[in-house]
């Protein structure tokens, strides 16, 4: 079925703002068109500094603050060596067999303890302002992300959720951007620091001693080559992780949408067995990517303990031969674990870089999906329109080669009530998308008043219609909101005329709040209701053109009888376009349009069409079994 009923509601409901672009349409505004779906960590993290960049001095001065921090750690254990040596000269010392003990200088001890104090106090409030800075700029940044992922969908054609699930965009909005900022808010400065204090532990022990200094970064070099392995081996892991958690949350919410079906037919074994499936392969993928990168930290540990080890018995051997003192040696242990500390968390960051790359790939890959075409420069406004419709030669499909409207021609005049038939698939909500502008033509042109809808912009051409789809789509909201929805300046009283005329004034009243009732869970509106709402609605927009997509297919018999007299008020002045599967409630249309494989087949009153005894006839008849031939016999015998 080419119809597409799943993009409907969505594009009802959704504000179209001004899109981006050229002609055929652009690559997001953000400057992501070069990123062109980079597949590398680098290219990764390349894109994600460009996408902030306007926030990078405030992110840059953080950072500079967490490495000033660390510093003041990395000058700690020297100062502990001074100190070390000073208590050293007052231990009592051997001298000709008698100990013989030497007065400590408190005063210098003293002074290296305050100076210890200075630099600890100084690096924890720099941290703390570090902090500070970057969780500010981490959730504007993942704000902004939000709120571009969210200005994306209005900019997107419609032939994108076609082929996306809505879950799928959803865990782009959430999961992706939330690893994204936990990284950038917890990770980062970690990484920052860790550096600083594995090069500032590296240059103190150069300055200590180099001997000891090359037997560590020897021990350590062997835990960096194969930490680069296992980067280059897990991140394709990673991406697979989040591409799979993507897809189920799309399945999830399908199954969970259609809840109901999945019961009546039995269906929650078969459901169940394609979670698993899905569930198995997201295990695999973020066991694997959990499991090798995790694998960084207990390797390097093991390389910093070793490298620990051999200082400790190289040191204790210079030590015994004079060659250094006992302050350096216990400058130099604290120094190690400066030294292998940040090598963990090294290893932890980049697990958290990684999946932060897969994350950002998946957000730039649809923020730089190609949008609807640039409308700003268009001057052309359809202003109190008398609501001629013509339709010229159109030419659409969904797919290449595909054509589902086929050289489609009509012509509607103001004021006339227009209604398409036609079996499922045959193209009738196509021809209404079409008309409003969720699609474009491949080749012909609509006009309204004589002017190509093509030539004004999307949201001048859909502010002339009120539309009523088959699918109700209400919000959490109360009654009130949820009928005046985008419309300003309606009062109580409008919006109580409207539901007096499709007949839920009544039940409205009902409802423990009356009108201020918010629509939620707890409220249990039928099928019924909630098209009702929906068309009063409608009536509030007071557009020149309406559409109505099977408008009364959720309300009983009796209730669609009062409903289609509110209906045909509400279509009186007015061109509509009526789609409908129950001919009964379109018999009083001015023109029948019988579509079938995008053509029109037959069009007509509904008196003329059955006289012809055609293809409207034999629907009519299939549906009502009223008539065994067409009238004009019946009438004649």
């Amino acid at each position: 079925m080419n119809e597409q009923p799943r993009a409907q509601p969505q594009s009802a409901g959704m504000p179209t703002r001004g899109p981006m672009g050229g002609p055929g349409g652009m690559r997001g505004q953000h400057g992501m068109g070069s990123f062109e779906r980079a597949r590398d960590f680098k290219g990764t993290w390349i894109a994600l500094i460009r996408y902030c960049r306007r926030y990078m001095p405030a992110i840059v001065a953080a950072l500079a603050i967490a490495a000033i921090s660390a510093m003041f750690q990395v000058a700690g254990p020297n100062a502990i060596k001074g100190m070390t040596n000073e208590i050293m000269v007052g231990l009592p010392e051997m001298v000709n067999g008698v100990p013989v003990i030497s007065a400590i200088d408190l005063d210098a001890v003293f002074s290296i303890g305050i100076t210890l104090a200075a630099l600890y106090l100084t690096g924890s409030v720099l941290s703390f302002v570090e902090n500070f800075v970057m969780a500010t700029m981490t959730a504007r940044i993942s704000a902004k992300m939000r709120s571009d992922i969210n200005s994306k969908v209005s900019r997107l054609p419609l032939r994108y959720f076609d082929k996306t699930s809505y879950g799928d965009v959803i865990s782009r909005i959430t999961n992706d951007v939330d690893a994204i900022g936990a990284t950038m808010n917890q990770n980062l400065d970690t990484l920052v620091r860790a550096v600083t204090l594995f090069l500032g532990a590296i240059v103190m022990m150069l300055y200590n001693s180099w001997l000891l200094a090359t037997i560590a970064l020897g021990s350590v070099s062997v835990g960096f080559v194969l930490m680069r392995l296992f980067m280059k081996t897990s991140q394709k892991h990673f991406r697979a992780q989040s591409r799979g958690l993507g897809s189920m949350n799309g399945y999830i919410e399908e199954i969970f949408t259609g809840h109901m079906v999945v019961k009546a037919y039995n269906g929650g074994t078969a459901a169940t067995r394609t979670f698993d499936q899905m569930n198995a392969a997201l295990f695999e993928s973020g066991w694997k990517s959990q499991f090798i990168s995790g694998l960084m930290m207990p390797v390097m540990m093991l390389m910093g303990n070793f490298a620990y080890v051999s200082v400790c018995v190289v040191g204790a051997g210079l030590v015994m031969r004079g060659r250094l003192s006992f302050g350096v040696i216990v400058a130099f242990m604290m120094y190690i674990r400066q030294f292998t500390q940040p090598l963990s968390q090294i290893a932890q960051a980049m697990q958290q870089l990684q999946r932060t790359a897969a994350a950002s790939e998946r957000v730039f890959e649809f923020l730089d999906e190609e949008e609807l075409q640039d409308e700003s420069e268009k001057s052309k406004r359809l202003e109190r329109i008398e609501g001629n419709v013509v339709f010229r030669e159109v030419v659409f499909s969904y797919d290449v080669g595909k054509p589902v409207i086929n050289r489609f021609s009509a012509q509607v005049k103001a004021g006339q009530k227009i209604a398409i038939v036609g079996p499922t698939g045959a193209g009738k909500t196509t021809i209404v998308n079409l008309l409003m502008r969720f699609y474009e033509v491949d080749s012909g042109e609509i006009t309204i008043d004589g002017v190509p809808i093509s030539e004004i912009t999307r949201e001048n051409v859909r502010e002339n219609f009120c539309m009523v789809l088959q699918g109700s789509w209400l919000f959490e909201g109360t009654v009130k909101e949820n009928i005046i929805y985008c419309k300003q300046g309606v009062s109580d009283e409008e919006v109580i005329a409207a539901c007096k005329a499709v007949g839920i004034h009544s039940f409205v009243r009902t409802l423990p709040k009356g009108y201020e009732t918010v629509l939620n869970d707890k409220v249990n509106l039928s099928a019924g209701q909630k098209q009702l709402v929906t068309i009063a609605r409608a009536m509030i927009q007071d557009s020149p053109l309406l559409i109505l997509d099977e408008a009364t297919s959720s309300v009983d018999t009796r209730t669609e009888r009062h409903v289609q007299e509110a209906m045909d008020n509400l279509m009186s002045g007015r061109t509509s376009f009526v789609i409908a599967h129950r001919l009964s409630t379109i018999k009083n249309a001015d023109i029948i349009l019988v579509i079938d494989n995008g053509d029109i087949v037959e069009s007509g009153s509904h008196d003329e069409l059955l006289l012809k005894g055609g293809y409207y006839f034999e629907l009519y008849n299939s549906q009502f079994g009223l008539v065994a031939e067409p009238v004009h016999h019946t009438a004649a015998g």
